[in-house]
């Protein structure tokens, strides 16, 4: 059994606390736990597994050098100024921020996926954006069986991906973060338009499925849109392949996957929703169906709890493997 000493920054925040949540569920054995704030959160007592602890104000005087794992979950301006700090004391750094998940030799890690990608000297690691992780599980099945063409993505993103601004957007029925009240509407703008007419949030979902998949040559399309749902991203895919599909070979390796919940019933009305899926860190699957033109295009619906699978659990996940492999 194996002790390691984690450090959580932001622990106060969402995906903090959901980090928290699924080190417990885990059982990750833990020798100290710093937990780090603003100065704002400074002083906060936070339960964990029975015990109190005190959030620390975050500064280079408040480091702790004997960190085994530290999970950054405090946005990229963050991320930027600290990383390097924990890392130059051989602390394992899992960045929950965009800002280097595509800066060459940083991995970019979906466990299911490219854990091949993590070895003894990799101490930065980043964390995909939440839609590219889930969407990146069922994928790596499609190209291991039927070789990946083409990707097209329709996302559904509940407004917990936003942070606490869009669940109080909802919640509240006000309008602070989003342009329009979140509670009537679906609004198709995730982020910034870029040149080009896609959003970052796109842009993310393109770059990183190349990355994750190691499929320089790939074809994406994403359209990024928020919902008035709390937790939960649905993410509507369609695939090209370059080999003959096979559905009833798709559906029986996404059952005997264990990180894949199956939900793909068209008499009983079973499909993915995300009130199933909260919680916890499996990516629910159905709606699979071949194209009605085209026999190498594949639809498929996929759901899982972006604070869970899409940030805090991928995290931990990560997390154990070092634990596991590497420290």
């Amino acid at each position: 059994m194996i002790v390691v000493n984690i450090g959580v920054v932001g622990a106060n925040g969402l995906v903090g606390k959901n980090i928290l949540k699924a080190l417990s569920e885990y059982k990750v054995v833990i020798g100290n736990l710093v937990l780090y704030g603003s100065k704002r959160s400074a002083g906060k007592d936070v339960e964990f597994n029975g015990d109190e602890y005190k959030i620390i104000e975050l500064s280079k005087d408040s480091i702790d050098k004997d960190l085994d794992i530290v999970f950054m979950c405090a946005g990229g301006d963050i991320s930027r100024e600290y990383n390097e700090l924990f890392i130059s004391n051989k602390t394992y750094v899992i960045d929950n921020s965009s800002v280097f998940r595509m800066v060459d030799g940083v991995p970019l890690i979906v466990p299911e996926v490219n854990l091949s990608k993590l070895n003894r000297d990799t101490y930065l690691i980043a964390n995909p954006n939440c839609t590219t992780i889930q969407s990146c599980v069922p994928l790596g099945v499609v190209d291991d069986l039927f070789k990946l063409k083409r990707v097209t993505y329709s996302t559904y993103q509940a407004v917990s991906g936003s942070g606490i601004e869009g669940v109080n957007d909802l919640v509240n029925e006000t309008i602070n973060l989003y342009p329009y009240p979140i509670k009537e509407n679906l609004i198709p703008l995730i982020d910034d338009y870029v040149s080009d007419g896609f959003s970052k949030e796109e842009h993310k979902m393109i770059n990183e499925t190349k990355k994750i998949l190691s499929l320089t040559d790939l074809e994406v399309a994403a359209t990024c849109i928020r919902v008035p749902i709390e937790v939960g991203h649905g993410v509507s895919i369609s695939v090209e392949v370059e080999n003959d599909l096979d559905v009833n070979k798709l559906k029986l390796a996404f059952k005997n996957d264990l990180s894949i919940a199956l939900r793909d019933d068209t008499q009983d009305n079973i499909y993915p929703i995300a009130s199933e899926a909260k919680g916890n860190d499996l990516v629910y699957v159905g709606r699979i169906r071949k194209d009605l033109f085209n026999d190498k295009i594949l639809h498929f619906y996929c759901v899982a709890d972006n604070l869970r699978k899409g940030a805090a659990g991928n995290s931990v996940q990560i997390a154990l493997h070092l634990i596991d492999n590497i420290i």
